[in-house]
Parts: structure tokens; C-alpha cells; sequence
């Protein structure tokens, strides 16, 4: 038997006695409380109707609150009870629709989406797109042909509805997204859990490389949890995984968040978690934080004008740092020696962003870094600078990146304080997990900034820690899906 479950108001609504799902009524599945009790089950709600307060609603309200994924969620039914609700998917959808225009020239008047799959494969990936957007079984989509095609309406279609060549078309769609092909046929039972790993292959410096990735599955394996890398095109799949590890570079303006978002919707333990990375991407935000909650950071000047500048060249002095607020891996972050050097850098960032950072230039030879995951220490390490540079990481005009050297430590042969300034940091954020810049100079130690995507490479990270570090990671996500 399938983990899927398939909810129908009336056992005929659903004509196909050959499914390895198991199907049961709304009523069932209302009215008998523990029936999937210690289990996480996908279910695909099918009722007749999704109106408010419909069996078909309480369904999903209660899947959610029994800590079931399924599809379509009373946040999706509630999106599309309005128009002015799903206003927003509407230009990125019709932009779609404009490119198959463009490729074919002929646009109907409506289109039948089932779980992302449409019949006319010319808008295949308008119909991805769409269940992107609204995760629903069946989305009859009505288009206006005008200068450019417009989304008239979107609504939710019961399959008792459906005719029957769209019938069995919905029956196959149904199996392409329920079908479980990635299973390793080397695995002898079973996986308890199955994680996905959010990475693109393509990626300079990605926070764990593919060879890392491949070691923790050998790891999780033993722990009962199968492990399987996807790709940002893989979106409509993530239902079908029990949690979610992003290992790209984050940005709230990508599709990293979207599928950090989408996780959470779904319920599943996800790293990183839409909040740490809206809270760990903006270094603005991360000032304030730290210093309104007592936590030595480098003196530092917001800079919101160039008002601001004489300010801060007085309060700290130079060579001072630099730095765009939603920087990342050393980009958008520059020192400057001079008043001259400081008006031109700042004259060409205002014109991308309201604010900058100055900070005080704090030279040393290395940086520590502590890796916190639920609030507990993960690995820590020493990161010297790159060669001939003040920082660990030189991006050369070239597009190439010389990266430091790197001291990885036991938690126990790391200093006290490197911990504990890097536990508070951490928890400041989140409960998941988090890479902590330190700086120790004659004055203490300080909290450079606190990273919602820090690096976690095999042989390097973890070669202090080793196994245990993966094994940790393992254990938060799986402790979350079983608490």
C-alpha cells in the first residue's frame, strides 16, 4: 500500500479499483480521529466542493491541524474563493501564456490543469507554473484572448465533473505524481523519512558540494532516511519528500525562498527556514539585533545618506568596511582607505540600495566560525584570510574566488567564549541552523554576522567533528517529524 491517501466525499466519485492508494471517505477521515495516528500520510483531497466550511474544507483544516500534507491546503481553497486573492500569481501565469503565444501563436479559450500536467503540451510550463502557485488537483484556467491573453478566472474542478476522456486523463497524472521512482533499488526496506536537498549543480560555491551531499546519504541511509538532491525545477515535487535542506545560496528574491515557503505550507522540518533567511540575509537587520540584545558587534554606522558619511568616517576612523546590506560569500563588501575612496563606493551603491553599512575596520589573521544547529554547537572553525587580502574569500575580476586556509577544531578545544558568543547569536535567529562569524582581537570577541546558509563540506567542516556532524543534522529533522 501506497502513503498516499485519497479522500473522496463518496466512494464512486473515485472509479478505479486498481489503485495502490488507499481511498477513504471525508466522513471517515473526520470523524475517526487517530486513523493515521503516528504516521505523516500524503493525502489528496478530492471532494466535491472546497467552498468554506465544506466537508471538502474541514478535510484539509484538519489534515493540517493532524500534521498531514495535503493537497489542495484551506489556504490554496481560500486563494482561489477570490479573485482578488490570486490577483497576484496572475502577470507571472499570463507572461507564460504570452511566451507559448509567442511559440505557437494559438491560445484556447480554457485549460484543464491536473496536479501540473496539461494535456496540450505546449503549456507544460505554464501548467508547472501554475501548480506552483496553487498546489489543487484540477484547475480549470479561463483565458480572454485580448493584445496579450489575460487569466479571466481560476477555480478548483471536482472530478466528478471531469469527462471521461478527462477523466483518465486525470488518472494519469495522478500516477505521475504519486509514483515513487527515486527509491535506491539498493535499499533493502524501506526509508523511514526521504529528504530533499535543495542544490544546483552549476554553482561556483555552493554551501556543500555534491561529493558532501552524496556522504551524508550514505549516513542517513543508516538511519533509516533516504536522502535525494533536487534542483530549483522540482518545485511541484517537494510534497512528495517529509523535509527540506536547502543548500544553495539563499536570497529572499530567488526561488530559494519560495521553496523555503513552500516547506513550511507543507509542514516539513525545513533548513533554512523562511524567517532565518529574511533575518540572516539583511545585515542591517542583523545590527540592530545583536546590539539591542547586548551582543559585541564592530562598531558600526548605518548609512542612509551620504549625510552619513563624515559621521561615520569620525566615529571609526579608516581603512573602514564597507558593506551593501543582503551581501553574501564576501561580495558587496569592500574596504576603503580614504575619504575619496569612501564618497566614489558609496555614490555607485546608493544607486542600488537606500542603505549601507560602515563598519571599523578590525584586522586579524583568522575568523572564527561557529556552526549552531537547534541551539546546540555543530563544528567550529578557524578561517585564515586569503592570501595578500583582509578577508577569507578574494573575488578576482576574473570571476574566480581564492579562498583562506581552514583550522577545524573539536567543540571541546575550541575557547569558551567563541561558544557562547556564537550560541547567543544563533539563538537570536531561529532554532535551526547557523554559521556565526567571529572576530577575537585585544578587546574581546565579536560577531561579524550570523549565516542562514553556512558551509558544510566533508573533510573540512566535519574534520573535526567527523560522522557526528551529519548525524546531528539527520537527528534535527527526524526528531522534528516524529516529536
Amino acid at each position: 500500500m501506497s502513503d498516499w491517501v485519497i479522500l473522496v466525499d463518496h466512494p464512486k466519485d473515485f472509479p478505479n479499483e486498481d489503485t495502490p492508494h488507499k481511498v477513504i471517505t471525508t466522513k471517515d477521515y473526520l470523524a475517526r480521529t487517530n486513523l493515521f495516528r503516528g504516521s505523516r500520510p500524503k493525502i489528496i483531497n478530492l471532494s466535491r466542493s472546497f467552498a468554506y466550511q465544506s466537508r471538502g474544507y474541514y478535510a484539509s483544516l484538519l489534515a493540517g491541524a493532524r500534521g498531514h500534507r495535503v493537497v489542495p491546503t484551506v489556504e490554496t481553497m481560500i486563494d482561489l474563493a477570490d479573485r482578488s486573492l490570486y490577483a497576484q500569481a496572475l502577470p507571472e501565469l499570463e507572461d507564460q501564456l504570452v511566451k507559448a503565444r509567442h511559440e505557437d501563436g494559438a491560445i484556447p479559450a480554457r485549460l484543464l490543469v491536473m496536479f501540473g500536467i496539461c494535456a496540450d503540451k505546449r503549456f507544460d510550463r505554464f501548467a508547472r507554473l501554475l501548480f506552483d502557485w496553487f498546489r489543487c488537483p484540477v484547475l480549470d484556467v479561463t483565458i480572454e484572448e485580448t493584445s496579450r491573453p489575460e487569466i479571466r478566472k481560476l477555480a478548483a474542478v471536482s472530478i466528478t465533473r471531469l469527462a471521461p476522456d478527462e477523466l483518465a486523463f486525470f488518472h494519469k497524472a495522478l500516477h505521475d505524481r504519486t509514483r515513487r521512482e527515486w527509491r535506491s533499488r539498493k535499499t533493502r526496506t524501506p526509508p523511514r523519512h526521504s529528504f530533499a536537498v535543495l542544490h544546483d549543480p552549476r554553482e561556483k560555491m555552493p554551501p556543500s558540494n555534491l561529493a558532501s551531499l552524496k556522504h551524508w546519504a550514505r549516513i542517513a541511509e543508516k538511519m533509516g532516511v533516504e536522502v535525494e538532491p533536487i534542483t530549483r525545477k522540482d518545485l511541484a515535487r517537494l510534497a512528495e519528500f517529509d523535509a527540506l535542506f536547502i543548500r544553495e545560496t539563499t536570497s529572499i528574491d530567488n526561488h530559494t525562498y519560495r521553496f523555503a515557503r513552500r516547506a513550511v505550507q507543507e509542514g516539513m522540518p525545513v533548513i533554512d527556514d523562511p524567517i532565518s533567511m529574511i533575518r540572516c540575509t539583511n545585515k542591517v537587520y542583523l545590527q540592530e539585533l545583536m546590539t539591542g540584545n547586548g551582543i559585541a558587534v564592530p562598531p558600526t554606522v548605518i548609512l542612509a545618506s551620504h549625510g552619513d558619511m563624515e559621521r561615520a568616517a569620525d566615529e571609526l576612523g579608516f581603512p573602514l568596511v564597507v558593506k551593501i546590506p543582503d551581501s553574501s560569500f564576501s561580495r558587496g563588501v569592500k574596504k576603503v582607505g580614504n575619504a575619496a575612496e569612501f564618497d566614489e563606493l558609496a555614490k555607485a551603491w546608493f544607486k542600488d540600495t537606500d542603505l549601507l553599512l560602515a563598519q571599523k575596520f578590525m584586522p586579524t589573521d583568522f575568523d572564527w566560525r561557529v556552526g549552531v544547529l537547534g541551539g546546540k554547537p555543530l563544528f567550529v572553525c578557524q578561517y585564515t584570510m586569503a592570501k595578500h587580502h583582509w578577508q577569507i574569500v578574494k573575488h578576482q575580476p576574473n570571476g574566480k574566488a581564492l579562498e583562506g586556509g581552514l583550522r577545524s577544531m573539536t567543540i571541546g578545544e575550541a575557547p569558551p567564549e567563541v561558544i557562547d558568543i556564537g550560541l547567543r547569536a544563533a539563538q537570536l535567529i531561529g532554532n535551526g541552523l547557523y554559521g556565526v562569524d567571529i572576530k577575537q582581537t585585544d578587546d574581546g570577541f565579536f560577531v561579524i554576522e550570523v549565516n542562514d546558509n553556512p558551509n558544510i563540506e566533508h573533510g573540512i567542516e566535519d574534520a573535526a567533528e567527523k560522522d557526528q556532524v551529519w548525524i546531528e543534522l539527520t537527528r534535527w529533522f527526524v526528531d522534528r517529524l516524529e516529536a
